[in-house]
């Protein structure tokens, strides 16, 4: 309860939640301004709009199924969020949060179908909240899954005005006998490699510390990269989501990996069955040259920027060897850049990288 002085007292006024740092007016102007961006992911499963204490979503859609399986993966962006403030720019920060929460899905064959956000902030700013939630919404709608709920939530003397987090929930749906996985990985499958669009959303502790470290700042032009760092740094997830569906459509997929945290090898074999092992070669393309500039740069060795950055690879594909050809041209057919990076061989369930980088590494 708030307590108020009398008049000409001398007393001041009681505490408040906005005295102790907390706006509920900015909080529900933010609401405001993101339910344009909200409503263009709307699916027709979806049920009421936004406000509610709980999104709904129809699940009689799954009647169809013949026995649908529900999927679910959480997330966050980790310390990339420390350069779009850095930089001021919020805007594009989303596609990295659906990125890192829909491809997780997508790996096992599921369609995502919505999803859930949490911002935490110091300080809600309406117009920086809102500009958050447009890019998630715009990578919702780019992942063809409904932005159903989130919350904003804000923690003076937890986080200082400017600073804030992003984490969310996906959930997805895919049929029992069509399940991707390791249980359908042959020797004789080939690895289909897919694009990444720079960086995603992994290693910026590591790419952080090095910058730090070597007095650059993100606002030095770099020629290699044509543009400055926080640019590059901020370039966005590609959310691959669409395009792995369609793949798996279209031909025999037998495994996907979404190359996060971890690289490309640790990642890959966490789809692997006992039995096989898979052989990537690094002479089928060359890493970003953002990859091999943190190298330089912090003096990082190879095998440690392979387990901490994508190095190039956004998500991989283990596909029937007679698909192999096909499943490129229909990812790049899609827009995205593939190529034929490794084959599967029998082994003991780990995979490891071979050759030399087209580019080498330090």
């Amino acid at each position: 309860m708030t307590q108020s002085a009398e008049p000409n007292s001398g007393q001041t006024s009681g505490a408040s939640y906005a005295a102790a740092g907390v706006d509920i007016e900015a909080g529900d102007r933010a609401v405001s301004l993101m339910r344009t961006w909200v409503e263009k992911t709307r699916r027709p499963e979806v049920v009421g709009g936004v406000g509610g204490f709980a999104g709904l979503f129809d699940a009689s859609a799954l009647r169809g199924y013949r026995r649908p399986l529900l999927a679910t993966s959480t997330d966050g962006v980790g310390t990339k969020v420390a350069i779009a403030q850095a930089l001021d720019k919020h805007d594009t920060i989303g596609f990295d949060l659906v990125g890192m929460l829909v491809d997780d899905l997508v790996v096992c064959g599921a369609e995502p179908l919505f999803l859930t956000d949490y911002i935490a902030c110091g300080k809600v700013v309406p117009e920086r909240i809102a500009a958050i939630v447009r890019g998630i919404a715009e990578a919702c709608v780019h992942a063809g899954c409904a932005l159903v709920g989130g919350e904003t939530a804000e923690h003076p003397g937890l986080l200082s005005p400017g600073e804030y987090d992003v984490a969310g929930a996906t959930t997805g749906v895919v049929e029992a006998d069509e399940l991707l996985g390791p249980d359908r990985v042959r020797p004789g499958d080939v690895v289909v490699a897919m694009a990444s669009s720079g960086l995603h959303s992994n290693g910026y502790s590591l790419v952080r510390h090095v910058l730090a470290a070597s007095g650059r700042d993100l606002t030095d032009h770099v020629d290699d990269l044509g543009r400055t760092l926080g640019e590059e740094l901020l370039e966005p997830t590609r959310v691959y989501a669409k395009d792995c569906l369609a793949l798996n459509r279209e031909v025999d997929v037998h495994a996907m990996s979404h190359i996060t945290g971890g690289g490309l090898a640790a990642n890959v074999a966490r789809v692997l069955p006992a039995g096989v092992e898979v052989e990537i070669d690094r002479s089928t393309w060359t890493p970003p040259r953002i990859c091999t500039l943190v190298g330089e740069w912090g003096h990082v060795e190879q095998s440690e920027l392979e387990r901490t950055l994508n190095m190039g690879v956004g998500m991989v594909a283990l596909v029937n060897a007679d698909d192999a050809d096909a499943a490129v041209g229909v990812l790049a057919n899609r827009g995205i850049h593939a190529w034929i990076a490794g084959k599967v061989l029998a082994g003991e369930g780990s995979a490891h990288l071979t050759g030399s980088y087209g580019r080498s590494c330090p």
